[in-house]
């Protein structure tokens, strides 16, 4: 006699809506109904800007293009006194600012620099420059009436070297801080010592930034971290920008004829060539540094 076959209804019950919910929990691959992403929109970009001038556009608050103008571009300063210096082609992005034995000087208070608005910051420039044996070199200061050492001294040690040495540029900027004192860093004196190549003919990518809230100063080559010595402490180590304050590219007052404020002669005016210096009132993360860096390798 055949037997029949018993279905246990319960079971196949449970076995359908297993199935169902197995089959509900498919991904559909855009399960929080994203707009669709066309690559067209990253073509020509580069860490996914087009530009130099899209990065932190709001925070940007001095510029110097150099692009046929001397002039401070946010606020359309104009220097107040110039030597040596010219416009070149082949800059980072146009034009480039050249000097001879030149400097720069503005004889006028930028409300961005202001104590109150000047805590935190990033300054951004583009440098071709060669060691020479004997004299510094001021970058770029926003200097202090009256006194050698600025608000901020971007400082290059270009004595430490003779011009055959291009694999390495001594960067040693100083800030003033709160307590009357001075801090600063340097690419040097450390367990191991980075610095970008550099030549007459070599765009080489500085940055500095700072944070007003931990104190850390970051000195960067060619988009990478190569200060030794970032952390200078809070309380009065923190850094102060005093006003009255000037600003002077390529030189300190020494450097300035009718400006001297005492026998120091450490520094010579600037020989060499300086594009896109950008400052910001914060602290650009990392990503955006190696952005800047790789977009002015573009010529963007």
């Amino acid at each position: 006699m055949m037997k029949k076959k018993i279905f246990n209804i319960s079971s196949l019950m449970i076995a359908v809506v297993t199935l169902a919910a197995l089959s509900s929990c498919k991904k559909d691959g855009n399960p929080n109904n994203l707009p669709a992403v066309s690559s067209a929109q990253y073509e020509g970009k580069i860490d996914g800007y087009s530009s130099s001038d899209e990065i932190y556009p709001d925070n940007l608050v001095a510029y110097w293009s150099f692009d046929g103008t001397n002039n401070e571009t946010k606020t359309g300063t104009a220097p107040t006194t110039t030597s040596g210096a010219s416009f070149i082609p082949g800059g980072v992005k146009g034009q480039a600012l050249s000097l001879n034995a030149g400097f720069l000087y503005y004889a006028t208070q930028l409300n961005a620099f202001k104590t109150d608005a000047f805590k935190s910051f990033t300054v951004s420039t583009w440098v071709q420059i060669l060691n020479n044996g004997s004299k510094r070199t001021m970058l770029m200061q926003l200097a202090r009436p009256g006194m050698l050492n600025g608000n901020l001294d971007f400082n290059l040690n270009t004595n430490n070297n003779p011009a055959s040495v291009t694999n390495y540029l001594r960067i040693n900027p100083t800030f003033a801080t709160v307590g009357g004192g001075r801090q600063d860093n340097v690419n040097a004196f450390g367990a191991v010592n980075v610095s970008p190549a550099i030549g007459s003919n070599v765009w080489v990518n500085l940055v500095l930034t700072y944070d007003g809230t931990t104190g850390f100063f970051h000195i960067y080559g060619d988009g990478v971290r190569i200060g030794n010595y970032p952390g200078r402490g809070t309380g009065n180590n923190l850094f102060k920008s005093y006003e009255p304050s000037e600003v002077i590219i390529g030189g300190n007052y020494n450097t300035i004829p009718g400006k001297t404020v005492n026998a120091d002669v450490s520094y010579a005016a600037m020989t060499g060539n300086i594009d896109e210096i950008r400052i910001f009132n914060k602290v650009l993360p990392d990503a955006h540094i190696k952005a800047l860096f790789n977009l002015g390798k573009a010529g963007k």
